[in-house]
């Protein structure tokens, strides 16, 4: 008998392992044919057959993102709405959420449904755009922190999280005599690292990720976010690669065209990607155990 599970244990840790490998594959595969394609040159790469190396290597299509001097800003833009939109975000949501565990909150239920409600119905984009623009906060740099202080998602997690935190370490804090701020900095956040990770990096992706809010609330080009920028740039370039190709007699002209709008794409997808490929190893051990806690329900 013992033998018999020896070998359906060995089975099934051999179908995990083949599907572990299957899955990774699936994943790093289409990153390694990315990357070929971004360094390698656009002209060449319309030829097909690259798969996980460039054919021929080039810097072409980078040369073309910073051959201008506003990306360099955009870069600086994101990163500020990055850092101080996460941070805000964090601190803010952490006091909200654990002012809504809190036992004693009046309303504390009738609180939580109204704050979960509007996760189920969203006002639209010209409501958004008129709410915004009476606060004065369109075209500008504001416009991409404030809005997106507070995410229901994140704060239930949150909660959650502080919830399963013991209250006897609590109780025992304010019979030393700590008051609610000096729990919350001293005892909950220092025990919170996992959540907190958790909602940081959720935080950091959407601001960084964020082309949406730059192409349709902010009208000044020093304002633009990198996202936003490489997503003008991209479907310039896709247009004007677009009309050589339909306008007979000018096939010739592409030969001159080191990049296409396919190479350039790949080439902001390897941009936008590598700041978060560097950071998540970083975090990866809190986010796993934070988004694992901080999920289940009470």
């Amino acid at each position: 008998m013992s033998h018999k599970k020896d070998i359906s244990g060995m089975i099934v840790r051999i179908i995990s392992y083949i599907c572990i490998i299957g899955l990774s594959l699936s994943i790093i595969l289409p990153l390694l044919n990315i990357f070929a394609l971004a360094f390698n040159s656009g002209t060449d790469a319309e030829r097909g057959g690259i798969y996980f190396w460039p054919r021929e290597f080039s810097l072409d299509n980078f040369r073309e993102l910073f051959k201008k001097g506003t990306i360099v800003n955009a870069l600086m833009i994101s990163i500020f709405r990055t850092v101080v939109g996460t941070i805000l975000s964090v601190v803010l949501t952490a006091m909200a959420a654990y002012a809504l565990k809190s036992k004693t909150l009046p309303f504390r239920r009738l609180i939580t449904f109204f704050i979960f409600f509007t996760m189920l119905f969203s006002g639209g984009v010209v409501p958004l755009y008129i709410l915004l623009n009476n606060l004065h906060i369109t075209d500008t740099i504001w416009v991409y922190i404030l809005p997106s202080l507070y995410s229901v998602y994140n704060l239930l997690i949150m909660r959650t999280f502080f919830n399963q935190l013991p209250d006897s370490v609590q109780e025992g804090a304010r019979i030393d005599g700590c008051n609610e701020f000096q729990i919350f900095t001293r005892i909950v956040l220092p025990m919170s690292k996992p959540v907190i990770a958790t909602v940081a990096l959720f935080n950091a992706v959407s601001q960084w990720n964020d082309w949406f809010t730059g192409a349709f609330f902010v009208r000044n080009p020093d304002l633009k976010p990198l996202a936003t920028v490489l997503q003008d740039m991209l479907t310039t370039q896709q247009a004007i690669s677009d009309a050589l190709k339909q306008k007979s007699g000018m096939y010739q002209m592409l030969d001159k065209i080191t990049i296409t709008g396919d190479s350039l794409q790949m080439a902001v997808i390897v941009l936008i990607l590598v700041p978060a490929i560097l950071v998540l190893p970083f975090v990866q051990k809190h986010f796993v155990k934070g988004a694992n806690i901080g999920a289940t329900k009470e």
